[in-house]
């Protein structure tokens, strides 16, 4: 049996309680994703781990678990110690993110796996903490309806100057209007924490025009969160993009 049918032989048939994650790499760069359960969920994969270009691997989350994977670019590591730091996303500066998640700007995937009242799972792609890499979540399999979360275009590409991150000469970051302005308005916070008064701004009007698929601020459900029940999903670092 090749590596490939193998690798397509267990992704059908090994993990049958759960739910599968199928991380790719299709950046043109290394990337480190972080991963953290809320509170109360376990660790995948030691919080954090090392994809290569066009590398993928699987990682298995039991069925209710709740929690985010953002990617973590420019990163360097000690072998030894695995401490370091990352360009974007960074947590603490470790490889292995324990409670600790990335520093914003960050392209965050969202997802609860069912819950004590429904089987069904939530996902989003979150602008709310700004942009650092394309991202992509999509279901294989599940049950009709079952929706693609995504912000598959290059935000740093067109992002406005006030809300530029760069690192050495090149915007690596963008900053959402909540995370440059850090006031209640832009954030949704205390007397602005409704629906019904806190609205998009200009630059939340931005992310959402280029990329529909994601929450674009904090009370984007509408059309940011995705709905589904499937075995596995497959997050995509640098998906083929629109633009």
């Amino acid at each position: 049996m090749s590596n490939h049918s193998f690798f397509l032989f267990f992704l059908f048939f090994s993990f049958a309680d759960g739910v599968q994650l199928i991380i790719v790499n299709n950046c043109k760069e290394s990337i480190w994703p972080g991963i953290l359960g809320n509170a109360g969920n376990p660790l995948p994969r030691d919080g954090g781990f090392h994809l290569s270009t066009g590398e993928q691997t699987v990682v298995e989350l039991p069925e209710r678990w709740s929690g985010r994977v953002w990617p973590r670019q420019g990163c360097c590591f000690d072998p030894k110690t695995a401490q370091g730091s990352c360009q974007t996303g960074d947590c603490a500066g470790l490889l292995n993110c324990s409670g600790i998640g990335g520093v914003p700007p960050a392209t965050v995937v969202e997802m609860t796996l069912g819950t004590s009242k429904s089987s069904m799972h939530y996902y989003d792609v979150s602008l709310v903490d700004g942009f650092n890499v394309p991202v992509a979540m999509a279901p294989i399999g599940g049950n009709v309806g079952c929706g693609v979360a995504a912000c598959a275009a290059d935000l740093n590409r067109c992002c406005p100057s006030v809300l530029e991150v760069k690192r050495g000469g090149k915007v690596v970051g963008c900053k959402s209007a909540c995370l440059a302005a850090k006031s209640d308005k832009y954030c949704c916070r205390g007397e602005y924490a409704d629906p019904k008064i806190c609205k998009p701004s200009i630059f939340g009007h931005l992310f959402k025009a280029i990329c529909p698929m994601a929450y674009s601020y904090a009370f984007d459900e509408s059309t940011g969160l995705k709905m589904c029940r499937a075995p596995r999903y497959v997050i995509t670092f640098c998906p083929p993009s629109p633009i």
